[in-house]
């Protein structure tokens, strides 16, 4: 299983790409599980995409800082 990372942001609005093949890896199906569990949907869980002027950003319950929370709550309306 081949994993990518992409990280950007931060004070120097860097980005950093890395990606990991799993095969031979004696963690390999330790680290399948994760990946496995790490992108599969939250069962009935809502997504949300905010676009900011030409930012947009992708979310998924319950993944939401008590900022994007408030944000959404206040834009839609209902809870989040």
């Amino acid at each position: 299983m081949l994993i990518t990372v992409t990280r950007s942001g931060g004070f120097a609005g860097q980005e950093k790409l890395s990606a990991l093949d799993t095969s031979g890896r004696t963690d390999a199906a330790a680290l399948e599980e994760l990946a496995k569990r790490a992108v599969t949907p939250v069962a009935d869980g809502y997504r949300y995409r905010i676009t900011v002027d030409d930012e947009v950003l992708d979310l998924q319950d319950p993944c939401l800082s008590d900022a994007q929370r408030t944000l959404i709550r206040t834009v839609l309306g209902v809870g989040a």
